[in-house]
């Protein structure tokens, strides 16, 4: 709001962004959006040497090599409870990580053996915006 008189209001500069002087390897470089979101939110049965872990990064080695892959950022508390956020070019990408084989039938043994609960939700990705204390 301005007064009579006062002329325009002041617009506020702020700079651009600067590179991140370090990046930490735990958040996925990705590109402007738009771009899809594919988001796990689980509760594991309690487990040890059930070989969840080899299954695990047996996806991971999986998904990187999935057309249309962009990167994935995850993370597991004490008790069991897990986000893994896989993100993708397109809804075609997401389908065709869906149907492949391997990662049908490790979803499949999840159910069985892994996991209490979980929850998938999709969501396209309008803005992405990040702050890194490299950059104050």
């Amino acid at each position: 709001m301005s007064l009579p008189g006062a002329g325009a209001p002041a617009r506020i500069r702020v700079p651009p962004r600067k590179p991140h002087a370090m990046h930490d390897a735990r958040f996925a470089r990705l590109p402007k959006p738009p771009y899809y979101a594919v988001i796990f939110s689980s509760r594991r049965l309690a487990g040890e040497g059930d070989g969840y872990a080899e299954a695990a990064a047996r996806m991971e080695e999986l998904v990187r090599a999935q057309p249309g892959f962009l990167g994935a950022e995850s993370t597991r508390d004490g008790e069991g409870f897990g986000i893994t956020v896989a993100y993708f070019e397109d809804e075609s990408s997401i389908r065709g990580w869906r149907e492949h084989i391997e990662h049908a039938q490790t979803r499949q043994r999840g159910r069985d053996e892994w996991y209490r609960h979980f929850e998938v939700r999709v969501a396209k990705v309008e803005r992405a915006y990040g702050w890194d204390r490299g950059d104050a």
